[in-house]
């Protein structure tokens, strides 16, 4: 027992000094400031790559809209909300899928099915314009399909009288609340996408295993069980503008702004507080 007792003594003190563990082990040489893409990038055109990420974008904004509407279709058909998943089963199909899509397609596009955080991303020197106007062309193609769909499945009849999944201000409220909401709920999104994917963060605390899709569809849940009662959720124009176009009704084409200026003001807010507050922040390791 006595030798057990000393080994167990050495190995305790083996090494005399307190070894740096978690962020106290980081150094400077583990974050690397990835530069700012260019405004214009031609070459771009002639990549292959470019037009898969495009692709991407379009088979996941179509199955975002095709779940997350088709969900909708079904609360409002039930005559009874405890008989169906309510909102809170809404916010979760929405959230849900986005967590499901991004980790799908991060390695492809970057996941954004969404031009609020394309814009907000665009802003921010992320991406080029010329990929950016391509990503919102391709999602906004996918999310006219995904409704479309929705449409077909449930028959003109019955997707008009439904609503068709559109986003309108909500009775007892005022176009000014709903813009407020859309550009609250947008920031918090894309504010969440750019915490979530900042190199700077995942070199300091890479001790902290962080998937990334997660707190993203997590903010997107958040944001649906907050605003749905008050615009039916936009903060992405895609979605909003596939739901307007296969419903077609003139009080979803009154509020349209509202889902579109909303989320981009909100997106740029957050580029805006990610450049200059979080981006500014130096990195340091816990040395």
């Amino acid at each position: 027992m006595e030798g057990k007792e000393e080994d167990v003594k050495l190995g305790a003190n083996k090494y005399s000094e307190r070894q740096p563990i978690g962020t106290s082990a980081q150094t400077d040489k583990d974050y690397k400031e990835p530069p700012p893409a260019p405004l214009f990038e031609p070459g771009e055109l002639s990549s292959w790559s470019f037009y898969r990420a495009g692709i991407a974008e379009f088979i996941a904004t179509f199955l975002f809209l095709y779940i997350s509407v088709l969900t909708v279709m079904g609360v409002v058909k039930s005559p009874t909300k405890c008989g169906t998943v309510g909102i809170q089963g809404i916010a979760w199909a929405f959230g849900g899928m986005i967590f499901a899509l991004v980790y799908c397609t991060a390695g492809i596009s970057g996941g954004h099915i969404n031009p609020a955080v394309t814009f907000g991303l665009l802003l921010a020197r992320k991406l080029s314009l010329t990929r950016a106007l391509f990503y919102m062309v391709m999602q906004c193609l996918g999310a006219i399909c995904g409704a479309g769909v929705v449409k077909g499945f449930q028959g003109k009849n019955q997707f008009t009288a439904l609503g068709g999944g559109a986003n309108v201000v909500a009775h007892g409220y005022t176009k000014g609340d709903g813009l407020g909401a859309e550009i609250v709920g947008t920031f918090v999104l894309v504010y969440t996408v750019f915490s979530a994917t900042d190199a700077k963060r995942s070199a300091r605390d890479s001790h902290v295993p962080i998937l990334a899709p997660l707190p993203i569809g997590f903010a997107v849940f958040l944001v649906h069980l907050a605003t749905i009662p008050i615009t039916g959720t936009g903060i992405n124009p895609a979605r909003s503008l596939g739901a307007a176009i296969i419903y077609n009704k003139d009080h979803a084409w009154d509020d349209q702004w509202i889902f579109w200026l909303g989320p981009f003001i909100g997106a740029a807010l957050a580029a805006l507080y990610h450049v200059i507050v979080i981006r500014a922040i130096p990195f340091k390791s816990r040395s």
